[in-house]
């Protein structure tokens, strides 16, 4: 089988790769990998952002159940705004991989770029929505980052965490002007700077 231009066989394990959370004013940026068990398909699996709350935490209960291996990686809002979030999201997806209890054999990466890992790897535009593994692993990321960002509204209360999750809503944008910037707050995101300039 041929994935774009690479080949792959039928007995190669295929880590599936993708990260949650580039867009957002605040919070971590999270990535997981997910290596499927061809034994125990998974029905369902698709973009993240095309499934209910409801839907990803069963799904993601389901991968995690079925799946050969899975891990989470992550960036921390200091390492955003000192690498950019590119170099972030890559060096979380980094870290995802490199915590699988099993190596693969290949590496799909969702989007244009793929991490600096030691394995054949490919990066699939769409991959969420092309590739079963990455799809899985969009889910399981995306589940692990909006329930942080939902117990960090308790920690925080005000901004509207829970809700948005930290992406540039008018709500956040409107807290962000009333209440000033947390600790959690990616300094060199646009939103966020111009509260600093104008303060």
């Amino acid at each position: 089988m041929l994935i774009d231009d690479l080949e792959v066989n039928e007995t190669d394990l295929i880590a599936g790769v993708d990260e949650v959370g580039r867009g957002p004013l605040a919070g971590p940026v999270v990535a997981a990998a997910v290596i499927l068990d061809p034994k125990k398909p998974i029905d369902g699996l698709c973009d993240s952002k095309k499934m209910s709350a409801n839907r990803r935490l069963e799904m993601s209960d389901k991968i995690k159940s079925n799946s050969l291996a899975w891990s989470l990686g992550r960036a921390e809002v200091k390492e955003i705004d000192e690498i950019n979030i590119l170099q972030a999201s890559l060096l979380a997806m980094k870290r995802a991989i490199e915590l699988l209890n099993i190596e693969p054999d290949i590496v799909l990466v969702d989007g244009n770029y793929t991490p600096s890992v030691n394995f054949k790897k490919k990066a699939i535009v769409k991959g969420d929505s092309l590739i079963s593994e990455i799809s899985a692993a969009s889910i399981i990321a995306k589940v692990e980052r909006d329930n942080e960002m939902i117990a960090l509204d308790e920690i925080y209360p005000g901004y509207g965490f829970s809700s948005h999750k930290g992406y540039p809503t008018k709500q956040h944008i409107e807290s962000l002007k009333r209440l000033g910037i947390t600790d959690i707050h990616r300094i060199t995101f646009s939103p966020v700077s111009k509260y600093l300039l104008s303060n």
